[in-house]
């Protein structure tokens, strides 16, 4: 069997407006061989790779498959080259059927119909061939999210892919879907096929990797070893020493703050997102809620915060009923809230700096009903300081800055007050590792001055790290909660909605 060519990225740029996003950008895509791209969010590593897939143009440079100039303008043109792309945010139909999905753009059939039978035989060779079990007749809509990533990867497979671009692909799944998905990314390596991994977790890197090429803002700063330590990879990634690990003290939790009782939530299409959840989170600690997104986690939070209502159940704080009440009573009441989505919830990126530290708490700010605009500029000039805040002024727009700093400009107004519970959704998406390093720090502190910390994170390094306790959290229940030591693989199947003790006997199972 000859070998298939070598695709090359040759001097790839990629500007969108005053931003560069792909820097001449070169890198070679080899056959049998896994090349991960490691980057933090932003680095610019999806760029290139929507480049490479026909999504979107280059400025400069040039694709080369061997010695031919590859022209790829669109993705029809990129998978009839043999590239495939296996997206972060699935692009399936959800009332397709897993057979349908899989064919679209190219059915089999005759005179203008579609041969089901085909293409659910062809889902049923491929489930079978890389131990993708998966339903042909399932609609998507009906599946698990980490069921809906192998019809993501089959949907590449069915096209006879030789380039797979598996596009930070472990963000929904559970540790063992992770597990489970290094097994086949590893099979299609050894079938041949060119695997194009986009991540920024450095434990899969070291897991699977071949080559590694390092993206910082938006250009290659070296290539690294799959033998290089965590702590290596990092320093690459943000350009200085970083620690890793979250250095605090045991905690030292008082009474319970925060008390939610058998609260019940429902979605806007009426669904229940919150099914008769019950929680404490004393003064003194930090709980992580574990779980796969859209298990009822955002919904819990804003309920919190008072901007959506339950259908029954109760959450008090400091004793007092706060499931009910406006956001601004909540957070009066010494509620401060980090939002999983931090341009949508969290700041106004046309507002300065300055005014987004003040924009919940205007009246501490006011002088005989008018803006004190001193005090508020004092204000941001302290902040800065003390949450290390990179920035060239006060006056910066937020929607200006990084997304490190953007969320420590939202985590330094929260914390700008005495509070007596915190509640922080994905509080380091999209921040770099040396940002990272900075919030897990000032976390822990706010814990040890005796507020009640509530975090939301759907990042396992992060949970086990932080938490002094860990809610597990599967469709809108919580399934058990356990100690932060609690080996991943329990933590894996508990977060599939396996409870504790089952969890625990069909690890030890799995171990044997």
């Amino acid at each position: 069997m000859t070998q298939p060519p070598v695709l090359s990225l040759q001097g790839i740029t990629k500007r969108f407006g005053s931003l560069t996003a792909n820097d001449s950008i070169s890198i070679d895509v080899v056959p049998g061989r896994i090349h991960c791209l490691l980057g933090e969010n932003g680095a610019g590593k999806s760029t290139l790779m929507n480049i490479l897939f026909g999504l979107l143009e280059p400025d400069e440079g040039r694709i080369m498959l061997g010695d031919d100039l590859l022209k790829v303008t669109n993705p029809k043109e990129a998978m009839a080259a043999g590239i495939g792309m296996v997206h972060q945010h699935f692009m399936l139909i959800p009332v397709f059927t897993v057979a349908e999905n899989m064919v679209l753009g190219y059915e089999p059939g005759k005179a203008g119909l579609l041969d089901i039978n085909a293409a659910r035989e062809r889902v049923r060779e491929l489930s079978a061939r890389y131990k993708l079990d998966v339903d042909p007749d399932a609609l998507v809509e009906n599946l698990p999210v980490g069921i809906q990533q192998r019809v993501e990867i089959l949907k590449a497979l069915a096209n006879d892919a030789t380039y797979l671009i598996f596009d930070e692909p472990t963000a929904v799944l559970t540790p063992q879907e992770i597990d489970e998905l290094m097994v086949v990314m590893k099979a299609l390596r050894d079938e041949g096929r060119a695997i194009v991994f986009i991540t920024h977790k450095l434990r899969e890197v070291r897991e699977v990797a071949d080559d590694i090429t390092v993206i910082r803002r938006g250009a290659v700063v070296g290539q690294a070893d799959p033998g290089d330590s965590e702590g290596e990879l990092a320093s690459m990634m943000v350009g200085r020493a970083v620690e890793l690990t979250v250095d605090k003290a045991p905690a030292e939790p008082g009474e319970p703050r925060l008390v939610v009782n058998d609260l019940t939530v429902a979605s806007p299409s009426g669904q229940l997102a919150v099914d008769h959840l019950s929680l404490d989170v004393r003064g003194g600690e930090i709980v992580c809620i574990a779980g796969v997104q859209g298990n009822g986690q955002t919904e819990l939070a804003q309920t919190l915060l008072g901007t959506m209502t339950p259908v029954s159940g109760s959450a008090k704080l400091d004793g007092v009923e706060i499931s009910r009440s406006k956001p601004a009573k909540t957070i009066a009441a010494g509620l401060g809230y980090v939002p999983e989505d931090r341009h949508r919830d969290g700041f106004v990126g046309e507002f300065s700096i300055a005014e987004n530290l003040v924009i919940n708490n205007l009246d501490e700010f006011s002088r005989f009903g008018s803006l004190d605009l001193k005090r508020i500029a004092d204000n941001a000039v302290e902040r800065i300081e003390e949450f290390d805040i990179r920035s060239g002024s006060h006056t910066q727009p937020v929607r200006s800055l990084s997304g490190g700093n953007q969320q420590k400009v939202v985590l330094a107004r929260e914390l700008s007050r005495d509070l007596s519970l915190l509640i922080a959704s994905q509080p380091t998406r999209g921040v770099d590792v040396g940002a990272i390093e900075f919030l897990h720090k000032r976390l822990v502190e706010e814990r040890d001055r005796g507020t009640a910390v509530l975090i939301v994170s759907t990042e396992l390094e992060e949970v086990e790290s932080l938490a002094d306790r860990i809610a597990v959290m599967y469709r809108g229940k919580i399934v058990g909660i356990v100690e932060p030591d609690t080996p991943r693989d329990v933590l894996g199947l508990m977060m599939a909605g396996i409870p504790y003790e089952d969890a625990v006997a069909s690890a030890e199972e799995a171990r044997a």
